[in-house]
Formats: C-alpha cells, sequence, structure tokens
C-alpha cells in the first residue's frame, strides 16, 4: 500500500471521528481490525488513525488541497494530501454489495458535493480488494488521469474546479454507472434540497459483525457538514434516543424529505421538456368540425341528397367555391386545357397539379378535397400509382384522388391505392386521358354493347374499393342504370339528372371564357349560371379608358400627401442641384393635389349638409 493512500485513509478517519467519543472510537478500532470484509492493507492505516484519535491525539486533515490532488500529488505535481480521503473512508465504513447504490452514504460523509471521479473512486474500493487492485494496476490510483466530464452536482468543499480523475476509463464507467442508478442525477444543483441524495436511496445492509455495526451507526451523524450546506440526516441514520417520539419524529422528516425530493424531481423533468405539461403530443391542428367527410358524403347518399361538386384549380376560386358550401371540390387535370391553355390534358405533370392542389387547399377549408391523377403517373406499374397518390395527400394536401378508366389495369391500381389507405373516386364513359384511343371528346355509351361495357367498368372500380364514380358523357338511361346498380354515389358530369350528384368547372359555370378558343372546348352540357367573362372583359376596358384619358388613379385614389413645409424644402434641394425641373414639378404636383382634395373636401361637405348630416372630419 502507497504512502499517499495510508495518507488519505489517515485523513479520512481523522475527519470522521473527530467528534466521537474515545470509548467508541476504540471499540470501533478493534471491530474493524477483526472485520474480515474490510480490505486488509487497509486495517493497519484504519486502525493507528483510530488510536491516535482515541488517545486525543489528532491526524492532520488536509482540508485545502487543491482538486485533483491524489495520492499524495498535486494537480500540478507537488506534494498535497488526497482529496479523496473522504470518499475512501466512506467506502470501507458503510461496504455495500455490488449494484446497491453507495451516493447518498458517500454524500453523507464526504459531503454533498462529492466529485465524480471521488465517486467513481469510492466505488472501486467498495468493490473490494481484488477489484481495487485490477483498478490500480489499469487506471494508475496514484497518477493524475485526464479531466473528467463536467458535473452536475454543486461545489463544495471538496473541489469545485474540473481537476485529475483517479481510475482512467473504468472508473469512468464505474462512475457512469452510480450516476445512472440515482434518479436525483437529472435533478439540477440549483434544484436540489437538503437530505435529497439520501433520501431517494435506501440505507446500506447491516454488516455481518455486530460490533461494527453499533460503532457505525452514529459514527455518520457525527460527520461534519460541508460550509455552505446545513447537514441533512440520511434515511438509514438511527436516531440517538430509542424514545417513540423521536422515532415519530424523524420519520415525519423523512417522509417531508421524499415529498419534496418528488417535487423537486418532477419539476426538473418538466424544465427538461420542451412540450408543455401535461401534453407530451399535441398533435396537429383540429380541423372545421363542419368539414366534409367521407361519413359525410356517405351520409348524404344514403339520405337520397344530391351532392355537388366543382372543378377548381387555385386559391381564389377554391374560396368561392367552399363559401358557397359545395360538398366536393376537384382539382382536375382538365387545368391543362382551361389554365394552361393546352388543346388536352395530356401535358399536364404531377409536380405541377400539385402545385394547384396545394393553392385550393389553402382555400378550402371545408369541402371534400378530390385530386385528380395526371396522365403517365400511375399506368405504368401499380407502385407508380400509389407513389402518385401518397404524394397528392402529403404534399398537396388533398383528401382524395381520382383515375380515369375502368381497364383491368386501372382496377387493380385504384384497389392498390385504397389499400395502402388513400381514397379513390373511379372515372368512366368519357375519359379524357384516352383521347388518342376514342379519337377524341366523343360521348359514350350510346350502343348497348359499349353500354354494358362501362357498366362493368364501374361495378369492377366499386368492387375495388372506390368511394364514388365520375360518369362522364354518357346518355342518361345508361347512367340512371349504373347509379341503381351500385351501392356508391355516381357523380354526373353530362349524364342527366338521375346520378347521385353533379359536377362543373368553376371557370365553365361562372362564363369567365368568351375566348375563341375555349368556345370549342366549351362542353354543351355546361350551363354558365353567371357571364363573368364579359363583366371582367368590361372592367379591363374601362381602366384602359381611364389610365388612357388620366382619369385614374386620381385624387381620391392618391391618399400619400406631403406638407407644404416639406415640399418648400424639397424644392429648394432640387434647385440647389440644379434640377430645376423637378422643382418645378413638385411644386405644381403638391398644389394641384392640394387643390383636388379642397374641392372633394368642399363636395362631401355639401353634400352631407343637404343629406343633414355631419361634415367629415
Amino acid at each position: 500500500m502507497s504512502a499517499g493512500c495510508s495518507q488519505a485513509l489517515g485523513a479520512a478517519v481523522a475527519r470522521v471521528c473527530a467528534a466521537a467519543a474515545p470509548a467508541s472510537v476504540t471499540v470501533l478500532a478493534a471491530a474493524l481490525t477483526s472485520a474480515p470484509h474490510f480490505w486488509a492493507p487497509a486495517r493497519s492505516p484504519i486502525a493507528s488513525s483510530l488510536s491516535a484519535v482515541a488517545a486525543g491525539g489528532s491526524v492532520a486533515v488536509a482540508s485545502t488541497a487543491p482538486h485533483g490532488a491524489v495520492g499524495g500529488l498535486s494537480a500540478r505535481g507537488s506534494a498535497q494530501p488526497s482529496t479523496s480521503s473522504a470518499s475512501i473512508s466512506s467506502a470501507i465504513f458503510f461496504p455495500q454489495q455490488q449494484g446497491q447504490r453507495r451516493r447518498p452514504w458517500l454524500e453523507s460523509v464526504a459531503g454533498p458535493s462529492l466529485g465524480r471521479h471521488e465517486r467513481g473512486f469510492s466505488s472501486a474500493v467498495a468493490g473490494g480488494g481484488a477489484r481495487s487492485s485490477a483498478t490500480a494496476a489499469r487506471g494508475g490510483l496514484g497518477q493524475a488521469a485526464p479531466p473528467p466530464r463536467p458535473r452536475m452536482g454543486p461545489a463544495g468543499p471538496l473541489g469545485s474546479a474540473p481537476g485529475a480523475a483517479v481510475g482512467g476509463g473504468f472508473q469512468a464507467a464505474l462512475g457512469a454507472a452510480n450516476r445512472l442508478r440515482q434518479p436525483s442525477a437529472i435533478i439540477p444543483s440549483f434544484h436540489r434540497v437538503p437530505g435529497a441524495a439520501a433520501a431517494s436511496s435506501p440505507p446500506p445492509p447491516a454488516p455481518s459483525n455486530p460490533a461494527a455495526a453499533a460503532s457505525a451507526a452514529p459514527a455518520a451523524p457525527a460527520a461534519p457538514a460541508p460550509p455552505a450546506r446545513s447537514a441533512a440526516p440520511t434515511t438509514g441514520t438511527a436516531p440517538t434516543t430509542p424514545s417513540s417520539a423521536a422515532a415519530a419524529a424523524q420519520q415525519q422528516q423523512q417522509q417531508q424529505q421524499q415529498q419534496q425530493q418528488q417535487a423537486v424531481r418532477q419539476q426538473a423533468v418538466r424544465q427538461l421538456s420542451v412540450q408543455p405539461e401535461a401534453a407530451v403530443y399535441a398533435g396537429p391542428s383540429p380541423r372545421n368540425p363542419a368539414r366534409v367527410t367521407l361519413r359525410t358524403i356517405r351520409k348524404k347518399y344514403e339520405q337520397g341528397e344530391q351532392l355537388t361538386m366543382v372543378t377548381a384549380y387555385d386559391y381564389p376560386s377554391a374560396v368561392h367555391v367552399d363559401a358557397a358550401g359545395i360538398d366536393l371540390l376537384l382539382v382536375g387535370d382538365s387545368v391543362a386545357m382551361v389554365v394552361h391553355g393546352h388543346d388536352t390534358t395530356l401535358p399536364i405533370t404531377l409536380d405541377e397539379m400539385l402545385v394547384h392542389c396545394k393553392a385550393a387547399a389553402r382555400g378550402a377549408r371545408r369541402a371534400f378535397l378530390v385530386g385528380d391523377l395526371p396522365f403517365g403517373c400511375y399506368e405504368t406499374d401499380v407502385r407508380d400509382a400509389v407513389r402518385s397518390a401518397v404524394r397528392m395527400l402529403k404534399e398537396g394536401g388533398m383528401d382524395a384522388v381520382k383515375l380515369e378508366g375502368g381497364s383491368p389495369a386501372r382496377v387493380e391500381a385504384a384497389r392498390a391505392i385504397v389499400e395502402t389507405g388513400v381514397a379513390v373516386m373511379g372515372h368512366v364513359g368519357l375519359t379524357p386521358q384516352s383521347v388518342s384511343v376514342i379519337g377524341g371528346f366523343r360521348p359514350q355509351a350510346q350502343v348497348a354493347e359499349e353500354a354494358l361495357r362501362v357498366l362493368d367498368q364501374a361495378q369492377a372500380l366499386q368492387r375495388a374499393g372506390c368511394f364514388a364514380l365520375v360518369l362522364e358523357c354518357i346518355p342518361g338511361p345508361i347512367a340512371a342504370a349504373i347509379t341503381r346498380s351500385l351501392t356508391i354515389p355516381t357523380i354526373g358530369i353530362g349524364a342527366g339528372g338521375e346520378c347521385s350528384g353533379q359536377v362543373l368547372v368553376y371557370h365553365d359555370l361562372l362564363g369567365m371564357m368568351s375566348h375563341p378558343h375555349h368556345a370549342k372546348v366549351t362542353p354543351k352540357f355546361c350551363k354558365q349560371y353567371a357571364q363573368v367573362g364579359e363583366t371582367i372583359s368590361a372592367a379591363l376596358q374601362q381602366y384602359r379608358q381611364d389610365v388612357e384619358a388620366r382619369a385614374f388613379p386620381g385624387p381620391r385614389f392618391s391618399p400619400y400627401t406631403i406638407s407644404h413645409t416639406e415640399v418648400l424644402s424639397l424644392a429648394e434641394a432640387l434647385r440647389k442641384r440644379g434640377m430645376g425641373g423637378a422643382a418645378q414639378a413638385v411644386e405644381e404636383e403638391a398644389h394641384r393635389a392640394a387643390e383636388a382634395k379642397a374641392k372633394l373636401t368642399a363636395a362631401a361637405t355639401a353634400g352631407s349638409g343637404q343629406a343633414g348630416g355631419k361634415a367629415p372630419k
């Protein structure tokens, strides 16, 4: 055993037993000397220190040693008494079985500011001679190791600045395990309360030697407390008097400490969370309760109520559709013709469709949103169909998707999408994406054989899991037969009045387009509920005329003014720069604006006077 360790043990014994009675110290020395479970090399120094204390002598206690002094050497290499003496003595006086908590009993002797390297070293010593010897061989108990990681505990008399660690990597592992066993390790130092560490762990098991147990019990409360904190009784300390009143008082104090510790721990855990209290996961913001869902659509269908759907492509139109109380909003691939100016729906891509879907989703907060899968994003493979449908929901903000056709490949794609968890609306009859096959935008199912084919396609899509079907450009009797044979809603567009609902394009029903090109592709079945296109054209022409005649903006639509003083100052500054024309323009325009404003004020005053009202302010 090195001289440094002997010095450390002697200092620890002196600190623990300084306030004990000489008779008790003598009994303790005899018990420790004969105890078989203590480390054999440590018995002699301990017995010598105890005998010196019992005889009235003293053992030097280095209370001013710099943090990091280990084995008689300071962090800078000078000879210093070890600051780990208290932890060593506490590990020897209170041996415990491997795997049990040690920190509260160490803190009761060495102070609540027990450093991380001291806890690891004491754990190594308490584990037995063989483990301590292995630790010394690997980590070098008498050598300075790299600085330990920062700890959460408060600074105390045993050291506050980072210093040398003991035991190397093995000590670090022991220290980490020791900290993980303690629930109070997550509590920041400024939230800890006296006795919290001691109350969080059960007392150590009683030693096998009765004499050691009798002597060790009164030794713990005799340890002096750190200067910065008041001493706190530990959970396992026996009362000094055997009276029941003292025992009850101590038990009540322990319960209060446990309750306070629990409250502090809960507060610390809440402070470590970024979520508010009692809200681990709040989830997304709730949608409008009046929003149309598949249940709403199904309920209206079962009650025989007609469903309304409008095809819109952007934010303003979606706002209008939503405000009108329309049930479903379809972001259709017809945007290629109506908005992008193409002759067919084929050129539009999935990425372009997603842009329109996002805009419409921001405008409609109530209607059920359906996104049209464009041509080329689902025909090649079932996986492509599923991938495109998922993008429609995740990126486009849609509630469902729509695909055209009822061929076996389309039915298989619809089934795969439904099985993925995406609602699907089918589309039979005239399918504009198949314009190259059918030879143009022509009505379908006008012969019995073709009508039966459309009926079979509709039933196959229903079996695949579609929640509704669009019937486009087929005779009314055929649409009625298909609607009667299905148990899902049918949405007609040029398919008669016996369908479960109707759909029209926003621009078509408002009469927004009056261009000859658009007139060629406007379907015959579309009813124009307004002539918005004519109103728009008239308004644009009026605007052009007002600008050309300098009637716009005029004084009424020029609300921003500048004071007369600032006008004069600006004109003078411009003249100094040699910009006489600009200065004259400023003065003339300011004079003209003032005259126009005076006329408007006079006219407003005269009008209010005739009406018996008050003059404007």
